[in-house]
């Protein structure tokens, strides 16, 4: 006798199923990542942009290091001294006020063992140094805006590696799909093929040849879902955090392309975040031989110090000394003018190398151009290619049904239909990354992230 089962029960059970199911499916697409949280993940949590972040902050401390020169500096001394030295022996004890020249038996030239304690409370301040202050503080801040370029410079590049690795994985997915398509036609082909060969109307070898092509496709689809693995762990890796599960990204909508690339003009150039980094280094240059130059002026200081002696650290004497110095080194066997010079130098080899860095913007950004105009040649390519190829392979299969066509026909439009449309899909990410790429050449990747 079977058990009965009870029908709520059961119908509980298909109903706790399929929610699982569909909650399952609901986290898996929330789990599929937009372009736009790629990058802006990767903004946060790249390690290089932590870095460029931390650097800026280095050059804020440093602006307010320069502006400490205008402070005055204050210090504390102690020390203690024992000596039968004659002069140091009266001194000491002239700053305990404890001297007596009318004492029996004073000796000036044989005093007894004198000891001392001093402590020192000081104070030092630069009036006068040429007016290298003020050039440090602006070195200081156009060092922190060279930084802060530096920064948009690489987020700049980072907003288009994430870009290139996002289409990159929805290209190899675009592959695997192709694939898994090529396997399908294959395995219904074999199935025709081993009809006909046990209606004796085809010979044994196009069931094999079927059979060897049908396998490297399926060998095929494996290196193609590897490949999208290396994918995702590559954008991971750009993004800073494994923010792409292992199942990949979820397939985009496909978007006629059929506007060509804006057209190319090298003004753009400026926008570039390295150019004006580039061009801030070489204004700390010649910042610094402008120091360097200021560096030989006269220099004004004051200084004062409260000082406390004793002998016995019961009683103690103080006294003050406050004063001006001037001093102005007009020689220094030639190390001024050598630095000087040095320094020069520094600044004249800076501008040559921001022309060279505009060089090298400027042959990138035309290379960027090139290569996007290529993507979309091919794009325009591909597309005519993948539909004349899929009614070749749907011609040659019905003819190959009908006995018309020999197998040789039918792989070799089977072969030609998984190429172009592998082509297809190369060509239609790859657009898109190039797109990404002259954004970058342009300098205005990150300008719709910017903060």
């Amino acid at each position: 006798m079977k058990p009965r089962v009870n029908g709520r029960l059961c119908v509980f059970g298909v109903f706790a199923f399929t929610l699982v199911v569909v909650l399952c499916g609901a986290v898996r697409n929330a789990q599929a990542a937009s372009l736009d949280e790629c990058v802006r993940a990767a903004l946060e949590k790249n390690p290089n942009i932590q870095a460029g972040v931390e650097r800026i902050n280095a050059a804020k401390f440093m602006i307010n290091e320069a502006k400490s020169a205008y402070y005055p500096r204050l210090y504390l001394a102690g020390g203690y001294a024992y000596t039968d030295n004659p002069t140091q022996a009266f001194m000491m004890t002239l700053n305990q006020r404890d001297l007596n020249i009318m004492a029996p038996g004073f000796d000036p030239n044989e005093p007894d063992a004198t000891d001392n304690t001093r402590l020192t409370l000081g104070v030092k301040y630069r009036l006068y140094n040429g007016g290298t202050n003020v050039i440090s503080i602006e070195m200081a801040q156009v060092g922190k805006e060279a930084h802060e370029f530096q920064l948009r410079a690489v987020r700049n590049e980072l907003i288009y590696q994430v870009t290139r690795g996002y289409y990159g994985v929805l290209q190899a997915q675009a592959f695997v799909q192709v694939q898994e398509e090529s396997i399908r036609s294959l395995e219904e082909n074999l199935r025709v093929a081993r009809e006909r060969y046990k209606a004796g109307s085809a010979v044994k070898t196009d069931v094999l040849n079927l059979e060897v092509k049908l396998a490297q496709a399926r060998e095929d689809l494996i290196q193609a879902s590897n490949g999208v693995q290396l994918a995702i762990a590559s954008l991971n890796t750009a993004i800073g955090s494994d923010l792409v599960p292992v199942d990949g990204l979820e397939a985009p909508v496909t978007v006629a392309v059929d506007e060509m690339p804006a057209q190319l003009n090298y003004a753009d150039i400026e926008n570039r975040p390295e150019l004006m980094a580039t061009r801030k280094m070489a204004s700390i240059k010649e910042q610094s031989y402008k120091k360097s130059r200021h560096s030989n002026y006269p220099m004004l200081d004051a200084y004062g110090s409260y000082d406390v002696d004793t002998g016995d650290l019961e009683q103690f004497e103080d006294s003050y000394l406050v004063g001006v110095v001037a001093e102005w080194e007009f020689f220094s066997g030639f190390q001024g003018s050598n630095k000087n010079k040095s320094s020069r130098a520094e600044w004249q080899a800076a501008k040559y190398q921001e022309q060279n860095v505009y060089n090298n913007l400027r042959l990138d950004l035309h290379q960027a151009y090139l290569k996007s105009m290529e993507a979309w040649q091919r794009l325009q390519v591909t597309r005519k290619s993948v539909e004349s190829a899929e009614e070749a392979l749907r011609i040659t299969s019905e003819q190959y049904k009908g006995g018309v066509a020999d197998i040789t026909i039918l792989l070799t439009a089977q072969v030609g239909l998984t190429a172009q449309k592998t082509r297809d899909a190369a060509a239609y990410f790859d657009y898109f990354s190039a797109l990404s790429n002259y954004e970058r050449a342009l300098g205005n990747a990150v300008l719709k992230y910017a903060r």
